[in-house]
């Protein structure tokens, strides 16, 4: 079998927030590439690979075995979260998925409501309904980051309080994290988001009675957001 590739920055972005030593559940894992690297390199002491497609757990069953961790890494068949908590994960990973199917797969895991608990996620879209399920739910964000892999991810990593933030418009969607700290990929991120909002505007106005309300709202704070970077 070949080896094993290494997780790339998307992934791996995951990394600065995990609990060290701890053990680190990988929902939507698929070949378990990055619980294999995690143990590998000593972050974590163990971890579950969940996966609700059988092809997938088989595969990372294989890679798991191959890399000879089949102690320390646990590959598990299931939807979401649904039985994780059996593993008592210290962390919680959910890459690869929008935000709205991250929402359902923690909705229906009220177990998660624990300080003990990370979560680091990281949608694929909807990043906004994501943040606002978070801090309406008592979980507060204490972390995010950007990777630039082809296209821009965020990573946000999240606890439960029981008390949860008040959240703008503008932080849904760029996090609030990221306008404070202003990474080097901001800007570029900013710049993005404009554009997605600008297509959609531009398409909604084909049609005479389209609301494009939120579309212009948006595409003003992103104007003066970018205009307070220069």
């Amino acid at each position: 079998m070949s080896a094993i590739p290494t997780p790339d920055a998307r992934l791996q972005s995951a990394i600065s927030y995990i609990k060290k030593g701890g053990t680190v559940a990988d929902i939507g894992t698929d070949h378990a590439y990055l619980p294999i690297h995690l143990v590998k390199e000593g972050l974590v002491r163990s971890a579950i690979a969940a996966d609700i497609n059988l092809g997938p757990i088989l595969s990372a069953r294989a890679n798991i075995e191959a890399a000879g961790l089949s102690k320390e890494i646990t590959a598990v068949h299931t939807d979401g979260l649904h039985g994780i908590e059996a593993y008592a994960p210290d962390d919680i990973l959910i890459f690869g998925m929008g935000g709205e199917l991250i929402v359902k797969i923690l909705t229906e895991a009220p177990w998660i409501q624990n300080a003990e608990i990370g979560l680091i996620l990281q949608p694929m879209s909807r990043a906004a309904i994501l943040r606002s399920w978070l801090t309406e739910n008592g979980f507060s964000i204490l972390g995010e980051s950007l990777t630039d892999c082809a296209k821009y991810y965020q990573t946000i990593y999240a606890r439960y309080d029981g008390k949860g933030e008040k959240y703008t418009e503008e932080e849904l969607l760029l996090g609030r994290r990221n306008i404070e700290a202003q990474p080097p990929l901001f800007e570029g991120f900013v710049r993005h988001e404009l554009k997605v909002h600008q297509k959609i505007l531009a398409g909604k106005r084909l049609s005479a009675d389209a609301d494009t309300q939120n579309e212009l709202r948006v595409i003003e704070f992103l104007n003066r957001r970018l205009e307070n970077l220069k």
